[in-house]
C-alpha cells in the first residue's frame, strides 16, 4: 500500500537500461520489443531485478512504448493486450524473485506525442487508450503512474478513464525549460483537478536536473507528495520532439550526459532535492541501477 508520508526511492529508465543490457529493438518499438518477443522477457525481469536489488522501492512497468499508434506503425496492434499484460507480470516476477516488498506502478503512457502537447488522437480514442491499458494492468499493479503527460486535458481524461479501478494515481507530468507544461499550462493548475480522485502524488517526469531545480519549490505548495524522475539526456528539443520516433535509441537524438551525471553526482542531486520535501525520488532515461545503488543508506 502506498504511504503518502513515506520517502520512496523509485527506479530509473527501464528502456535505456534494457538497451545497455543488450536489447536490440525493432525500430522505434524500443522496450516494447522485449515484451512482444517472449525470448527477451528475461531481459525485462533482470532489469527490474537489478533496480530492486539496487534499492528501488517503487518500480514502473515497461509498457511505455506499447501504445496503439506505435504498434500500428509496425503492424503489431494484435500484441497490445499481451505485451501490456506481460509488462505487469514480468515486474511482478522480479518482485517475487527478490522477495522485496516493492510497489509496482502500472505505466499509463501519454496517448500523444512524447514531450509535446500535440494531439494525435481524439478524446474518445485517448480515453479508450488509457482505460484499456489500465484494465489490463490492474490485477497485477499497486497503483497507476500517468507516464509523461504534457497537458491538463489529457490528464483529466486519464483520471476519468481509470478512476473506476479505485487505485492510487501518481501523476507524471512533463515540463519544459521554462517550468511550464508543453501546453503552456502551470503545474499549479493540476491541483483543482486532483480533488476528486485518489491522487497519491505528482512527479516531474523525464525532465532535466535544471528543470527540477526551478520547479520543486512550486510543488511544495501543492499539499501532495511530490518528486521526480530525472533524465540524463543532453537536451530534449522543444520544437520538433516527434522526430525522435525515427530513432532506435533516443540518445542518438537527444545525446547523453551520463558521463557527467555519474552515480555520485546523482546522489548529491537527490540529497539536495530531498531537502525541499521531495519524497518520490528516482530517475528516467539514462539513469541506471548503478545510480540507484548510490543512494543506499542515504536516508
Amino acid at each position: 500500500m502506498f504511504k503518502k508520508n513515506k520517502k520512496y526511492i523509485l527506479d530509473g529508465g527501464g528502456g535505456q537500461t534494457l538497451l545497455e543490457m543488450g536489447l536490440r529493438p525493432e525500430g522505434a518499438l524500443w522496450s516494447a520489443t522485449a515484451l512482444i518477443n517472449k525470448n527477451l522477457n528475461s531481459l525485462v525481469v533482470n532489469m527490474h531485478t537489478d533496480f530492486i536489488k539496487a534499492g528501488s522501492e517503487l518500480i514502473v512497468t515497461t509498457n511505455f512504448s506499447v501504445r496503439k499508434k506505435r504498434l500500428i506503425q509496425y503492424n503489431k496492434l494484435n500484441y497490445f493486450e499481451e505485451a501490456t499484460n506481460s509488462a505487469a507480470l514480468l515486474a511482478k516476477k522480479a518482485k517475487e524473485n527478490t522477495g522485496k516488498n516493492v510497489l509496482i506502478a502500472g505505466s499509463i503512457p501519454t496517448q500523444g506525442i512524447v514531450y509535446s502537447a500535440e494531439i494525435i488522437t481524439n478524446d474518445k480514442e485517448t480515453y479508450s487508450g488509457f482505460y484499456e491499458t489500465a484494465k489490463i494492468l490492474n490485477p497485477n499493479v499497486d497503483l497507476f503512474y500517468l507516464d509523461v503527460l504534457s497537458r491538463l486535458k489529457e490528464i483529466k481524461i486519464a483520471f476519468d478513464a481509470i478512476k473506476s479501478f479505485k487505485k492510487p494515481i501518481l501523476i507524471g507530468v512533463h515540463l519544459l525549460k521554462n517550468g511550464l507544461l508543453p501546453s503552456n499550462e502551470k503545474i499549479e493548475d493540476l491541483i483543482p483537478i486532483t480533488k476528486d480522485i485518489n491522487c497519491c502524488g505528482i512527479i516531474l517526469a523525464c525532465v532535466s536536473p535544471e528543470i527540477i531545480d526551478i520547479s520543486l519549490t512550486k510543488l511544495t505548495k501543492l499539499n501532495l507528495p511530490f518528486g521526480f524522475k530525472v533524465n540524463a539526456f543532453a537536451d530534449i528539443p522543444e520544437n520538433n520532439p516527434d522526430v525522435w520516433y525515427d530513432y532506435v535509441d533516443p540518445v542518438d537524438m537527444f545525446g547523453t550526459r551520463a558521463n557527467e551525471f555519474t552515480p555520485e553526482v546523482y546522489k548529491k542531486f537527490i540529497k539536495k532535492a530531498s531537502t525541499t520535501g521531495a519524497n518520490l525520488l528516482g530517475g528516467c532515461c539514462e539513469i541506471k541501477p548503478r545510480h540507484i545503488k548510490a543512494l543506499k543508506n542515504l536516508f
